[in-house]
């Protein structure tokens, strides 16, 4: 007699996948957990550190104290430090950091290179020139030289365009122009700096360094329009800046107008990072960065633009907080320890390139 084995059907277990979120008038977003999960730590993490960051001082305040002025409820001479003279330098910050990580994002996508910011393409020694000529020739203002800043960052990004376009841009041409121009307009900040008086020298020397120190509302303003216009921008073409990492032909046949896209993109990153320098002066490795750190974070494919921007206010904050305290009672400039800390993730990230063949 043949026994006959009952055999039970084997369950398999599904690779966790998006969720779709799907609202009223039918509009569909994916949402990976992971990649939420960690936006919520990141945004929880900002906020922790605004509050720690706005308490740091000559004049410590408690944490539960600067969340009370904050809510309307605290002493007099608690709302004038918080509200006056603390809380526009974390929102710049908080705008800076994210605006450079945003921007990062887009330009390490669109050149499909993790060395692609700002900082290394020369956009940011670009605002560095358009502010040291308000500053040895006219001797302008805050105000004026954040506008020297802004039309010299905006005349550069033009410039590096047009001389990568070639039947469109390439990712490693308009790398290679990035530093070429860097070289040269590093150059040309140097020359200002040597034919300037000992005061503009020593003015712009702070400026470029990059720092938040004496922000104010009236910073604040200009820099939050610019967040405004241009983060929704960026956003709303996130699926084509995904499509566009697979290559031009396939995002051609998913229907992605490749070469408007990128050029939107690309002239949205060179606002958001030019904004960024003229409200804080060209605060280095903080674009570079934050996208890295952002993707291994959420563990997610593509350029990840919204964890990149969070990341990018969480560094900032983390380190104008180390710049006021880890030094004892000399307080640096922020760029000084984003450049610091920017130059060995730079190093390691050479190092980890090229043991995986790809530098």
């Amino acid at each position: 007699m043949t026994a006959k084995l009952r055999t039970r059907p084997v369950l398999r277990t599904a690779p966790a996948r998006p969720r779709a979120l799907r609202a009223p008038g039918g509009l569909s977003l994916r949402v990976e957990p992971r990649a939420l999960a960690a936006c919520l730590v990141l945004v929880a993490l900002m906020l922790v550190m605004s509050v720690v960051l706005i308490g740091t001082g000559d004049f410590e305040i408690a944490p539960w104290d600067v969340v009370q002025t904050l809510l309307g409820n605290g002493a007099p001479a608690d709302d004038f430090i918080v509200n006056d003279l603390r809380l526009p330098r974390v929102v710049v910050a908080v705008l800076v950091g994210a605006a450079l990580g945003l921007s990062g994002a887009v330009f390490q996508s669109v050149s499909r290179n993790p060395l692609g910011s700002p900082d290394l393409l020369g956009f940011n020694y670009g605002a560095g020139v358009g502010a040291l000529l308000v500053m040895v020739l006219v001797g302008g203002d805050a105000g004026q030289v954040a506008a020297g800043a802004l039309g010299g960052g905006l005349v550069t990004g033009a410039a590096i365009y047009l001389l990568a376009y070639r039947r469109g841009v390439n990712g490693y041409r308009l790398v290679l122009v990035g530093i070429g121009a860097s070289a040269m307009l590093v150059a040309a900040i140097q020359y200002l700096l040597t034919v300037s008086e000992l005061v503009d020298a020593t003015r712009a020397m702070v400026w470029l360094t990059g720092s938040l120190a004496g922000r104010d509302w009236a910073h604040v303003t200009p820099l939050a329009w610019s967040c405004a216009v241009l983060f929704p921008l960026v956003l709303s073409q996130g699926r084509a800046l995904r499509m566009m990492e697979m290559g031009d032909d396939a995002a051609h046949a998913a229907g992605v107008r490749v070469e408007r896209t990128r050029s939107v993109l690309t002239v949205a990153a060179i606002l958001l990072s030019t904004a960024a320098v003229s409200a804080a002066g060209p605060v280095s490795f903080v674009a570079l960065a934050a996208p890295q750190l952002a993707r291994r974070l959420t563990r997610s494919p593509g350029s990840n633009l919204v964890s990149a921007a969070l990341m990018g206010a969480v560094l900032l904050l983390v380190s104008d907080w180390a710049s006021q305290r880890a030094f004892g009672a000399d307080q640096l400039p922020v760029g000084v320890v984003t450049g610091l800390v920017g130059g060995i993730y730079l190093l390691w990230l050479l190092v980890t390139e090229r043991k995986a063949g790809r530098v």
